[in-house]
């Protein structure tokens, strides 16, 4: 499992930031952030106690479906599938759609989070 670089920065400063590589006047080094937070609290809402702990038992479990990890984690179908969804937008989780399952991969074991 693989580190991500987590940064925190403004929105104007993850705008601009973002304009920059895109036109071809900045290049991102090899550690830098590739997920961006526009604040603490929005990084704690995605990544609290709770939703590590998912990370973790999606990563040593391996569970075959989302109704296989809300049996596994006790939470409700529903809000499990609306956190997992708001983790994938994140790069943290993948979710693999086959014929009529869902099935959740963790993308990351350890994180580090810069702030700016």
């Amino acid at each position: 499992m693989k580190k991500i670089v987590i940064g925190i920065a403004t929105q104007e400063a993850i705008r601009d930031r973002a304009l920059a590589i895109a036109r071809g006047e900045r290049k991102p080094a090899a550690g830098e952030p590739k997920i961006w937070f526009t604040s603490m609290r929005s990084l704690a809402e995605v990544l609290s106690d709770d939703n590590r702990a998912l990370l973790k038992l999606i990563r040593e479990r391996k569970p075959e479906s989302l109704n296989a990890l809300a049996e596994l984690s006790g939470r409700a179908p529903s809000n499990l599938s609306r956190t997992l969804k708001t983790m994938e937008r994140y790069g943290l989780v993948e979710l693999r759609r086959r014929a009529r399952q869902v099935q959740p991969v963790a993308k990351a074991s350890e994180f580090l989070i810069q702030a700016a």
